[in-house]
């Protein structure tokens, strides 16, 4: 392809829409012009494959060239997940039940399929042995179309039954009881950890980790309002703030007041080998993003992303140097080398 389709490509795929949006709000938030701005957004786009939103989360307007070439961008992460992970192996991960099956030692809670088949007396025998479930779609991301369920809601089994078919076919599963010390940073969410495993050509093991703190919803996820801090992988401490998706930043959580620069997380170690194990047990999806809770009795999966967000490990406010997550990623793989 010459540079000049490729350039036609880029520029078709474009949303001048929300480009316009983001340099008019980015704008009254730094004060460089919005012509300024949509240039150097443009640049980046052609230039380093970031969309807008990476433009906006990275703060891609305050860094220079060299360290622009340190965000791991849209593109860039789009063509990691095309060389590490086989398309045909993705359904090890994108379906619950699948996931559930495959990884039980470390997802270790009960859980049962929901469909239009199931039947009333397989779904009373599964709610007699809990008091609070969670409903999950069958497929899905980011926290979307999640459930909370309490015993005051299958007062009447036939009747929830319909209600849960009526949600489409998904899984049931018991509630995981975080630590008490997550707990503290957020109680209304299970305050989770995504642990990125990297089977590279240079290394394999964790390439970065961060944790995802709920600000007052049953999710933590980002995408719901939480925020996240970067993890030390040697020693599971907090070494960063807390930032969100609209560029806030916290340095103690807004409604509990616990402190997350500093905070320690409980198993750590457990975790980081629980990762490391499992990323042996589909080697042809090699970039997983696995989503791990920490209970009293040690870390448990919630999921594994085979095709993991890169919005997380950009966030500006985790690299005060200007220098992104990128070169963490070299450790492991040749990213020049990857096919677009």
């Amino acid at each position: 392809m010459s540079k000049l389709s490729y350039l036609a490509k880029r520029a078709a795929k474009m949303d001048w829409k929300r480009m316009l949006q983001t340099a008019r709000m980015l704008h009254k938030k730094t004060g460089k012009s919005t012509a300024w701005l949509l240039k150097d957004m443009l640049n980046c786009a052609l230039r380093y494959n970031a969309g807008y939103v990476d433009y906006k989360i990275a703060e891609m307007y305050r860094l220079s060239d060299a360290q622009k070439r340190t965000v791991i961008t849209r593109g860039i992460s789009n063509r990691i997940v095309k060389n590490m992970n086989d398309k045909a192996y993705w359904h090890h991960f994108d379906d619950k039940t699948e996931f559930n099956t495959l990884f039980a030692a470390q997802v270790r809670r009960d859980w049962m399929k929901m469909t239009a088949d199931t039947a009333a007396d397989e779904l009373a025998a599964f709610l007699s042995r809990h008091d609070v479930i969670l409903y999950k779609p069958l497929e899905g991301s980011s926290g979307q179309g999640i459930v909370k369920f309490t015993k005051d809601d299958w007062q009447h089994v036939d009747a929830f039954r319909d209600q849960l078919v009526s949600m489409g076919d998904g899984i049931l599963e018991e509630l995981v009881v975080q630590h008490p010390k997550m707990a503290s940073l957020c109680p209304t969410s299970v305050n989770t950890i995504r642990i990125a495993t990297l089977l590279g050509d240079k290394q394999e093991g964790i390439v970065y980790a961060f944790i995802r703190i709920g600000n007052g919803k049953v999710m933590d996820n980002v995408d719901c309002g939480g925020m996240a801090a970067r993890v030390d992988l040697a020693s599971g401490v907090l070494k960063t703030v807390a930032a969100d998706k609209q560029g806030n930043v916290f340095d103690t959580h807004p409604m509990t007041g616990t402190p997350i620069v500093g905070f320690e997380i409980p198993y750590w170690q457990e975790a980081r080998e629980m990762c490391l194990e499992a990323m042996h047990k589909v080697p042809q999806v090699r970039f997983v993003a696995w989503d791990v809770a920490i209970t009293t009795d040690g870390p448990v999966f919630i999921e594994g992303n085979s095709f993991p967000s890169h919005a997380i490990p950009q966030f500006a406010a985790h690299y005060p140097d200007g220098v992104g997550i990128l070169p963490e990623f070299e450790k492991f793989i040749h990213i020049n080398g990857l096919k677009a």
